[in-house]
């Protein structure tokens, strides 16, 4: 998995290119805490499930249907306070959420992403994995492999993350 904070790079760069008007600051908080809510199933660790379990690890939080159900739940409790349109919440919250299953599928460990729960519980990553896999632990990123993921993440997420930024401020001002 990339660093939680690295999840939060999606929707941030996407908040930033577009706008608070198309992207107001409460649904880009919401998008940001979306972007990284699939995590919290590392509790189930706590709780004695297994990594490969389909609720463990990358399991059915990382499941589309997961994608697309919780986007909807948090229009239809907090549109009015999004200040924003049914349509442009839900998008913006999806591509949020999407964005974690999909920028684990294209890291370098663990065992893949259960986007097909419930109907499946196989695991899938991209056909390419340029993320390296991001430790458990805080006190790993004081070591070269920690330092290793922090520059692949800036590489494959934050650098064309601020380019879409970047492209998205541009054509609005044009």
């Amino acid at each position: 998995m990339p660093t939680i904070v690295t999840h939060a790079a999606i929707p941030l760069c996407l908040g930033a290119g577009l706008g608070l008007r198309i992207i107001p600051p409460r649904l880009l908080f919401a998008g940001v805490v979306l972007a990284m809510l699939p995590d919290a199933d590392v509790l189930a660790f706590k709780f004695g499930v297994a990594y490969g379990n389909a609720f463990g690890h990358r399991g059915f939080t990382h499941s589309l249907l997961f994608a697309f159900v919780i986007p909807i739940l948090c229009v239809l409790a907090g549109r009015r306070w999004f200040k924003a349109g049914l349509v442009r919440c839900w998008l913006f919250l999806t591509v949020s959420l999407l964005s974690h299953s999909l920028l684990d599928s294209v890291t370098t460990g663990g065992k893949g992403v259960g986007w097909l729960w419930p109907w499946s519980d196989e695991r899938f990553f991209a056909p390419w994995q340029v993320i390296k896999v991001a430790p458990f632990a805080l006190s790993r990123y004081a070591t070269p492999y920690g330092q290793q993921v922090i520059i692949s993440e800036l590489l494959w997420v934050w650098l064309p993350g601020a380019v879409l930024a970047g492209l998205l401020w541009w054509w609005r001002r044009g």
